[in-house]
This record gives C-alpha cells, structure tokens and sequence, in this order.
C-alpha cells in the first residue's frame, strides 16, 4: 500500500507536532487535504505508514531526552515487536477515495431480500437473538456481507452498511434486520456489563450522568471488550455527532520510527485501570504477530461521573506523555464519517481507535442523536485473546450468564453505568 502510494507520486502534507502544551497541524500541499466528497471529510495531515523521510513529522523526544532527540533512537523497541507493520490495517487517509472504499449502499434487491429474511424468521417464530445464517438467509447480500467481515478483521477494520430507513420498521423489525446483517459479520453477541445488557442505547435516561448519554465530545479510546463494535443508528443529531477513526497500526509505526519509548510505556504491565475492575496490564500488545490495543482514559484518570478513588495509583509522567502523544497522532490521522439515519457501523474494536465530537440534538424528534451498540466476535475469524484481557471477552462472550435484550431505552437502574465507562 505505502509502495504504491509512494510510486504513484502521492504529496504528503506536514506536521508538526508541538509537545506538550498543544498540538498544531501545519497542511501541506497534499491534494486530499481539506477535501470534502459526499459524506467522506478528510480532516487534518496526511501521513504515510512507512514515515519516508518525505514527510515532515516532528514527533518531541522525551522529557529527559529532548535537550538531544537524537537519544531517542537509541531507545530499543520491546522484544519481539516489529519496526515497522506493513498490513492494510495501517491505513492513511488518502487510501480512501470517496466513501465507497467504505461504506456498503443497500441496493433496492439488497432490501428487498433483508425483508423477505426477516419475515421468514418471523414466521418461525424464534425469539429474535436467536438470528443466524441458517433462518435467516441471505442468498445475494450474505456473500457481500462475509467479505466486508473479512475486511473488518484482515483489512481496513471498519465497514458502513447504508440504505436502511429506520421509519419503516417497527422497533422489533429493525432490530431483527440488525442481528441478521451482522450475524454475516461477526456471529456472537457479547454482554454489555454484569446483569447481561447486550444493547447500549445511549437515548436512556440522561440522569444516568454516563459520557454515552452526554452531548460532549469523547477522546480517542476502544471498548472494554469486543472484537468487533457495532451501532445502529436510529437517529442524528441536529448538527455533529459525526463517528471519528483512526488507525492503531499507523500511530504504532509513526511512534516505533520516532518515540520508541512510548511503545516501551504503552506495552508495560504497570497501567492501573480502576474499571470495571482494578487491574494493572498493558494497554498495547503484539500478540501471536497482532498489534492490539485496549484503553480508555477515564478508567485510568477518572472523570466527574467516574471520580478515580484516592487509594489508587496514579499516572506517572511517562505514562501521561504517552497518552497525550497517542491521542495527539490519533486525532492527527483522523477521517471522519458523517453518520445517516439507519446507517450500521462496523469497527475492529483492536486496531481501530474512535471517538465521537460533541453534538446538538434538534427540538423535532427526527433531530434527535439515538444509536444502539453492540459488541461483536466472529466465531471463525475471532483473534487470540492476549491474558490480560481474556476476563473481559469471558464476561462478553461466555455461554453461561444472564443475556438481556432490551428493545427498547430502560429506566437508569436497568444499566449499572458507573462500573462500565464506555
């Protein structure tokens, strides 16, 4: 992909990171940026994978090493980790060119055969979580549905499917439509929290005082657990809200050329996460020749909602930096997705960070911001597990233990949200 960009003569815009204060994009001549096509914004610099000395990329050294950055090369990356990762999942901006490269449109056949899926699960009448590729079949769209789920785990990591309109079904009928597209992505659902919730819908009571139910914007971070994050959206906003990504394996490589320090920070055991329960363990991992990554900041810094308890290790400085650099290159790489009514998304929940901007809901109800999330693993596709994050994916995915599936919005206490920050 970088080879290609490269031999295409592709101009790479310039950045300048200004560390720690503040963060300044400086655009360059590149052709994509500032670029708007259709509902695909390309925001900030383009960078390539490879950081050929043809992008301009200051990236500070170390507190205790910036009076001679040179010293930061002679840091050593942890064992065992690559120098560099050529994978699709490394992906820039400029690799997508219009949004096809990532959103799926329904056709009208493609509609047509989701509705005759649907009534004929009805018919068998099946509780709904009970959708699978055997009654509910997809003789046309399956096929499409499988290769985008191959993309999702092997390729670019995330996927739009567009073309739903959410008005014409009855709340049970969508959700039916939902489990049995992404049961051709990603076949098992997981548990949202302890009592069972296997739906996060962010329009329940807003006294819940959760970042979910908020209209703030949200830092870059990854779910608890999850292979795979997906939400349907029921409704947007009336102005933002838009769905932000950014691609773990090229924050990886730009920090592995020019702050292997931080990778050396990011993969120590000594991160103390206070929730859902304390643990201290890595937030970045290469795991059976997989770059992973699992963090969030409020369960390491604490927020008004989620106060940290006094009694608990704080950040050092290293592990502050590294946080700060990690979200200052994430949000450098950014590309933004304007979200649709109806719109399903699909995000690799181990090398694709996200994070929402803030938003503002209309008086009309058809301005109102209302997503359904859910967390995903592919029965056949699904990565290794490294350690110290298996007792998450059991709670998620173990057969044994209470599943919920709540429709629709429930009352506060129906979501034990403090426990849960994401």
């Amino acid at each position: 992909m970088v080879a290609a960009q490269e031999a295409a003569g592709l101009v790479l815009a310039k950045v300048i990171l200004h560390w720690p204060n503040h963060v300044k994009h400086v655009i360059g001549t590149s052709e994509y940026s500032n670029r708007e096509m259709g509902d695909f914004q390309v925001v900030g610099p383009v960078l390539a994978p490879s950081l050929s000395s043809n992008v301009g990329l200051s990236v500070p050294g170390h507190a205790e090493a910036r009076s001679d950055p040179a010293q930061d090369s002679l840091v050593d990356l942890p064992s065992g980790y690559p120098s560099q990762i050529c994978h699709p999942f490394a992906w820039t901006k400029a690799d997508f060119v219009g949004e096809a490269s990532y959103v799926y449109r329904l056709s009208a056949a493609d509609q047509a055969e989701l509705r005759r899926a649907k009534d004929d699960f009805k018919a068998q009448e099946l509780d709904g979580n009970l959708v699978n590729q055997d009654n509910f079949p997809l003789p046309t769209l399956g096929p499409k549905l499988r290769t985008l789920g191959d993309d999702i785990y092997n390729g670019k990591g995330f996927h739009v499917v567009r073309g739903l309109d959410p008005c014409t079904y009855s709340v049970e009928d969508l959700a039916i439509i939902r489990l049995g597209v992404q049961t051709y992505i990603a076949d098992q659902c997981g548990r949202q929290d302890h009592r069972g919730n296997m739906l996060a819908d962010n329009s329940s009571e807003i006294k819940l005082g959760h970042h979910r139910h908020s209209t703030s914007s949200i830092t870059f971070h990854n779910e608890e657990a999850g292979d795979v994050i997906s939400w349907l959206t029921r409704g947007t906003s009336k102005t933002g809200g838009r769905c932000i990504v950014a691609p773990v394996y090229t924050i990886y490589n730009i920090l592995a050329a020019h702050r292997p320090d931080v990778i050396r920070t990011l993969t120590k055991s000594d991160w103390p996460i206070a929730l859902p329960r304390f643990q201290c363990r890595p937030l970045m991992f290469y795991h059976e020749s997989k770059l992973i990554m699992n963090f969030s900041r409020t369960p390491l810094l604490g927020s008004a909602t989620h106060p940290r308890p006094g009694h608990l290790p704080q950040l050092n400085d290293r592990q502050c930096e590294a946080l700060n650099l990690v979200e200052a290159i994430a949000r450098a790489l950014q590309m933004e997705i304007k979200t649709r009514s109806g719109d399903m998304h699909f995000i690799n929940n181990f090398t694709i960070l996200h994070r929402r901007e803030g938003f503002v809901d209309g008086a009309s109800p058809d301005e109102k911001r209302h997503l359904v999330r859910m967390r995903l693993r592919s029965s056949t596709m699904g990565w290794s597990i490294p350690d110290s994050l298996h007792q998450e994916w059991e709670d998620a995915f173990a057969e044994k233990g209470p599943k919920t599936w709540h429709l629709e919005p429930m009352p506060g206490d129906a979501f034990p949200l403090r426990k849960y920050t994401n």
